[in-house]
């Protein structure tokens, strides 16, 4: 990787770590679970050699970033205000935004609730809100989906997940990936270390369980109910999915035209759930290529 800068934003009343590259439009790049900003180690150099300004954030709850306490304080509607209180800490009206997993749902709302904030929007391997609150009601889905309602549960996930040593994590970064050079033995040690770190376990875990607390009916509160209304996408997006996700099944990446309407779709066989480690140069390539167009 190019040398990176580390800094620290005061957003939305907490402090998010993130590191920075290049110089040009700004491009976000949002990480899911349980990762940290080094997800994006790939394309962070990949789009600064583009004529980006890259930023990769730590969400909040994880790694180097404040961890706040409670489950209200990791409801979708403060995830969405953190990432436009990043756009406006750089001094810019807009930005790429760009999510997998976790950072995936957080685009998607981005991108339905503030829509202005983002030039163009790329989500890898997370679900439209509007598609999970259908496919999840199959049986096949329930069953992939199953650590959702785990995670409900107070104390017992973050147990399971730091016991013997956080061999949990370690299994999600060695036994999933379908490139076996997705992950070396040195990067598994960083989300190790990552997510051993005072609160982050829980923080993380918290996206889970806000996600069926909240009381105010956003988007991503679908899965439990509401209106398919809603969930319209008005910025050009494009879906880069990899068609062997161990946790979301490929007919997630069907029907979604009824919310967006500007939509480019690139599914990557073979690739799994971390597709971006999977097929690092390609995904790369798609996410320069879609933001030139």
């Amino acid at each position: 990787m190019p040398e990176l800068t580390h800094d620290d934003a005061i957003v939305n009343g907490v402090r998010l770590h993130y590191v920075e590259a290049g110089d040009g439009p700004l491009v976000l790049l949002l990480h899911g679970f349980p990762e940290f900003w080094y997800s994006w180690r790939e394309q962070i150099p990949a789009l600064a050699a583009a004529g980006y300004h890259v930023v990769a954030p730590d969400m909040r709850g994880y790694n180097d970033s404040e961890k706040p306490h409670g489950v209200d304080a990791y409801r979708t509607d403060e995830l969405v205000a953190d990432v436009t209180g990043l756009i406006d800490h750089f001094g810019e009206e807009t930005a790429h935004v760009v999510g997998h997993d976790w950072g995936g749902a957080v685009a998607w709302q981005v991108g339905i609730d503030r829509p202005e904030r983002v030039d163009k929007l790329a989500v890898l391997n997370a679900p439209h809100p509007g598609r999970f609150r259908e496919v999840l009601r199959t049986p096949s889905q329930l069953r992939r989906s199953w650590y959702i309602f785990f995670f409900q549960l107070p104390w017992l996930p973050e147990l399971f997940l730091s016991a013997r040593g956080y061999e949990s994590i370690e299994n999600i970064f060695t036994d999933t990936p379908t490139n076996p050079d997705a992950f070396t033995e040195d990067d598994v040690r960083r989300y190790v270390e990552a997510a051993a770190k005072p609160g982050a376990l829980t923080g993380s875990i918290n996206y889970y369980r806000a996600l069926f607390r909240q009381s105010v009916p956003t988007q991503l509160r679908s899965l439990v109910g509401g209106s398919n209304d809603s969930f319209d996408v008005r910025v050009p997006t494009m879906l880069i999915w990899g068609t062997e996700d161990f946790a979301l099944g490929n007919e997630l990446t069907e029907g979604l035209d009824r919310w967006i309407p500007d939509l480019r779709i690139e599914r990557l066989p073979g690739a799994s759930h971390w597709v971006q480690n999977d097929r690092p140069e390609r995904v790369s390539d798609l996410l320069v290529e879609f933001f030139a167009e």
